[in-house]
């Protein structure tokens, strides 16, 4: 069996014969009349009418049978056989073809149709054209890309042989259409706000670093575009929304990636309770575009978002599943209780942040069908406003389903006082070593002091969301290039 550099050193020399023979292996001019899904739509019509078509697409298999050679063609849409003869071509093209073109080649192929003996759509071939010659030979479809690390790192391979891996994409894309449709037709704007920051904030995330040699000053890409688009509801936008990138410095894992897609929408004069039903109200739109009911299944288990959906409180979660009462219980219990569920905490973590961890670690991973766990407690989120009945408690909710934490929401703070003293206890947590601490913004802090009416803010991720509507277990698998580590 030839070696890889073996076969690209064969194929360089088919790419001299054809330059040899007066033939452009990468011309710019090309010609088609059919995509190939349209070609077999119409088939039979053109079939009858012999009308000549010309289609464009990539070699994905050749059968020599003497003098006539079967090869199939596929494009984005569809693939069709295609049939060459000697005696129909000529001598020296049909020689050409055979002795120079290869599997993975793009062409063009011009002809009539017709049905084989055993009833298969074909083009016969009258005439035919390099349009790329490949070097390196396609995988095998069934050895060559076992290794899930290498379909990530060489996507255009897994989407060439995979075509749930492609309709996985295609699903993405449809989900950001139906999601863009309904903010739109709800009265929501579509803004941009910097990614490139000179203070990051908006979540508690340690951001990534770079430099503005213009400004001789150090950048941070955002890792929320949360408080530039509180700065447009401050400048009299009602609902505003941006669908973009984020980039957070943290751990890779099934759930996370240091760069990924986020939906985040702020509404005026709503709370987090208006929230909670236009949430309910997203999903049942998002579901009747994808698939016409509110059930998925998602690794072989009923997903039903059938709404309404329960509500649960934070504190009572922790109850109900870790069986620890953290309104009573010190830090000193709830590292205990942790450390017995197994749940691995810093000895750095705030009280609030060791329950945050049994939460995400050992409650979430309970919660199967779509649930709002309501009420974080106050302090715990640092842009929230708490309750006006139960200041221990903040107007919050995060939607949950199949153990994915799908949706982060709340009453925004707009008392500009109050957001000063909540940035000033984040800026002693950040000094005693706390990394993900919210940095103090006094630009933001002027911007609140300007006037933001109550404001109810909504943000999703669009990688998990993808992959629980499309049945995948990992963002790697909904991430066309996901974050990877060199070799």
């Amino acid at each position: 069996m030839a070696t890889i550099e073996e076969i690209r050193k064969a194929r360089l020399e088919k790419l001299t014969r054809l330059q040899k023979a007066g033939l452009l292996a990468y011309p710019l001019k090309l010609k088609r009349t059919y995509r190939i899904q349209e070609l077999v739509k119409s088939f039979a019509q053109l079939a009858k009418s012999q009308k000549e078509i010309t289609v464009t697409g990539r070699i994905r298999s050749i059968r020599e049978h003497g003098g006539s050679t079967f090869f199939n063609i596929e494009d984005a849409t569809g693939m069709i056989q295609s049939y060459i003869k000697r005696d129909r071509v000529g001598e020296n093209a049909y020689q050409l073809f055979l002795e120079n073109f290869d599997i993975g080649d793009f062409v063009q192929v011009r002809g009539i149709l017709f049905n084989t003996k055993k009833g298969e759509k074909t083009i016969e071939v009258a005439d035919y054209k390099m349009l790329a010659k490949t070097f390196l030979p396609l995988p095998d479809k069934w050895h060559g890309l076992q290794d899930v690390e290498e379909r990530y790192r060489k996507r255009y391979l897994d989407l060439i042989f995979n075509a749930e891996v492609k309709q996985k994409f295609e699903q993405r894309a449809k989900i950001l259409k139906a999601i863009r449709a309904f903010l739109d037709a709800e009265g929501f704007f579509e803004v941009e706000t910097p990614i490139l920051q000179p203070l990051y904030g908006g979540a508690e995330a340690k951001p990534f670093v770079t430099r503005l040699n213009a400004f001789e000053m150090d950048m941070y890409l955002r890792i929320a575009p949360e408080l530039y688009l509180k700065r447009l509801i401050v400048g009299g936008f009602e609902k505003v929304y941006e669908i973009g990138r984020v980039f957070r410095n943290e751990g890779v894992d099934r759930s996370h990636n240091p760069d990924f897609t986020m939906l985040e929408f702020y509404w005026a004069y709503a709370d987090y309770k208006d929230l909670m039903k236009l949430t309910e109200k997203l999903f049942l739109h998002i579901f009747k575009e994808l698939f016409k009911r509110a059930k998925i299944t998602y690794e072989g288990k009923e997903l039903n978002f059938k709404a309404p959906w329960p509500r649960i409180e934070y504190v009572d979660l922790l109850r109900q599943y870790a069986k620890v009462d953290i309104e009573s219980a010190n830090k000193d219990a709830l590292t205990q209780k942790a450390e017995a569920l197994g749940v691995p905490v810093d000895a750095k973590f705030s009280k609030f942040q060791v329950a945050d961890a049994m939460y995400k670690k050992y409650c979430l991973p309970r919660l199967w069908n779509p649930t709002f766990v309501i009420h974080h407690p106050a302090g715990s989120k640092p842009l929230a406003k708490q309750l006006d009945d139960d200041p221990s408690k903040l107007g919050s909710f995060q939607l949950i389903a199949a153990g994915w934490e799908l949706v982060n929401a709340f009453s925004e703070q707009n008392n500009p006082l109050q957001q000063r003293k909540i940035f000033e206890e984040q800026d002693t947590l950040r000094k005693e070593g706390m990394g993900e601490a919210h940095p103090f913004d006094e630009d933001f802090l002027e911007a609140l002091e300007y006037g933001m009416p109550p404001t109810a803010g909504f943000g999703m991720g669009i990688d998990r969301l993808t992959a629980l509507l499309t049945d995948s277990h990992s963002l790697r698998e909904v991430i066309l290039f996901p974050t990877m580590k060199p070799k």
